[in-house]
């Protein structure tokens, strides 16, 4: 029997209840930024367009849908830093994504603790399990295939300095599952939670 599709092209609607994008590309990594202005007021915000893009040296990205805070502050100070987000901090990020005016502390709207940073002047969420220190390498805006320009900036930023937690590291690796980290899925609240039993092993082919 052949597979049924249900195809739709993006600029014309896609015909369901919820559009399904970020239900598809998902689950994704949650970029939960901390950042400071040069007034030294901190904002704390996540970021579901959030991933690594490079080893050597390692950066990360994330995407502002919209000339937010975060980016603002980027834009001033050439830094941010990326916390991680895992099940025991779910909540309280979930607190850092409300709508707020530009000099609210999302850190205490979320009733967290900043600790500082190595490398940078950012501060850093304390307790997580692990943060990583950047530096602003990159900021493009996006745009259409038409090259009409969107309202979506793309920041980038090698990462300077790596915080982890000693508790997540067992014989000399980092073992991603015990930290229990949460990924974003798509609808308006889905989430999922990586654990040790969704592991399985892979190794690279040798042809």
């Amino acid at each position: 029997m052949a597979l049924e599709y249900h195809f739709y092209e993006p600029s014309k609607g896609h015909q369901l209840k919820h559009d399904p994008f970020n239900a598809l590309v998902a689950p994704r990594p949650i970029g939960w930024v901390s950042s400071q202005s040069k007034a030294d007021e901190i904002n704390l915000a996540p970021y579901s367009f959030f991933n690594a893009f490079n080893y050597t040296p390692p950066i990360i990205g994330f995407a502002s849908v919209g000339h937010k805070d975060s980016l603002k502050n980027i834009e001033e100070t050439g830094e941010f830093c990326w916390n991680l987000v895992t099940k025991a901090f779910a909540e309280k990020m979930n607190l850092t994504s409300a709508s707020v005016e530009h000099d609210v502390d999302e850190f205490k709207i979320a009733g967290l603790e900043t600790t500082a940073c190595n490398c940078i002047s950012v501060p850093r969420v304390a307790g997580i399990a692990v943060a990583m220190e950047c530096q602003l390498t990159q900021i493009l805006r996006l745009t259409t295939k038409e090259g009409h320009a969107v309202d979506t900036w793309m920041v980038f930023g090698e990462v300077v300095g790596v915080h982890i937690n000693q508790a997540f590291i067992k014989n000399g690796i980092y073992d991603t599952a015990s930290a229990e980290p949460i990924l974003r899925g798509g609808g308006p609240a889905d989430y999922f939670q990586i654990n040790a039993d969704m592991r399985f092993e892979m190794h690279r082919p040798k042809l």
